[in-house]
């Protein structure tokens, strides 16, 4: 049976640390270099990764996302090719987890994708726009394939939503540790500890961080508190910065090597 996330967060908590939870979008620069980058991510260090489908409104994504997403679009990627690289993930040794913007998977239908997800090896589906108030059909289709549902929780949200959200969650719980678009930052300040801190009051559920980390000493200041630290516009940044797909796969597995060294520091 294929290791799950729950078991890799168990894993990496019985060895002192955090995980590593690296996004990139499938479809940049191509279909074929999208799925070698994500490969290369797992075999520098990546934990778990999050691959990302390209949606033409991207509200959450910040310009760096956001471009490499409407270059994948504009080369024609589709949702088919997020489960392609969901097997390619999976086969390299890391439970891959897709994120899309939920009009994406509703459209596709909820069950078949979930379906279809399972079948190609996914962990589950991180749901930046559904909240699960609104989710009885994805909350279905995950309980019938077993796939991880993570909803995200915010600075923004009471104590009471932050109960709720998470008692639907499965996997670990996504917090988002800054509020506006992703995008990397030079200082993390105490907002992504104290979400964390919140979220932990309420649920004994992983909690991992998201939107900011850039290097590995910002990963190792995250990975003190937090069970996990998501990065994803750094990495992203070294495919759109490069001149071509080799000298950002180089810098891709540097970068991942510098953040797997971080969330093994941190504590």
């Amino acid at each position: 049976m294929s290791i799950g996330v729950s078991e890799v967060l168990q894993r990496c908590r019985e060895e002192g640390r955090a995980a590593l939870v690296c996004y990139l979008p499938v479809g940049y620069p191509s279909v074929e270099g999208s799925v070698a980058a994500m490969v290369a991510m797992v075999e520098a260090g990546a934990d778990i990764v999050e691959v990302g489908i390209p949606y033409s409104d991207p509200l959450m994504d910040g310009p760096v996302i956001a471009y490499a997403a409407d270059q994948a679009l504009k080369h024609g990627v589709r949702v088919d090719d997020a489960f392609r690289a969901t097997r390619a993930v999976r086969d390299a040794g890391a439970p891959p987890l897709v994120m899309s913007y939920w009009n994406l998977i509703l459209r596709h239908g909820a069950k078949q994708f979930a379906t279809d997800l399972a079948e190609a090896g996914g962990a589950g589906i991180i749901t930046p726009d559904l909240i699960p108030d609104e989710a009885g059909d994805w909350i279905a289709a995950s309980d019938e394939t077993g796939l991880d549902r993570i909803f995200l929780v915010a600075p923004s949200s009471t104590d009471e939503r932050i109960a709720a959200v998470t008692d639907q969650c499965r996997g670990f719980v996504y917090a988002v540790s800054h509020m506006g678009v992703t995008g990397a930052r030079t200082s993390m300040g105490d907002a992504a500890s104290v979400i964390v801190s919140r979220t932990k009051a309420v649920t004994d559920l992983p909690v991992c961080v998201g939107l900011g980390v850039s290097d590995g000493a910002q990963a190792a200041e995250v990975a003190a508190y937090a069970d996990g630290v998501i990065v994803g516009s750094a990495l992203v940044r070294c495919l759109t910065e490069a001149p071509d797909l080799e000298s950002g796969l180089t810098a891709l597995r540097a970068l991942v090597a510098d953040l797997a060294e971080g969330v093994r520091s941190g504590r």
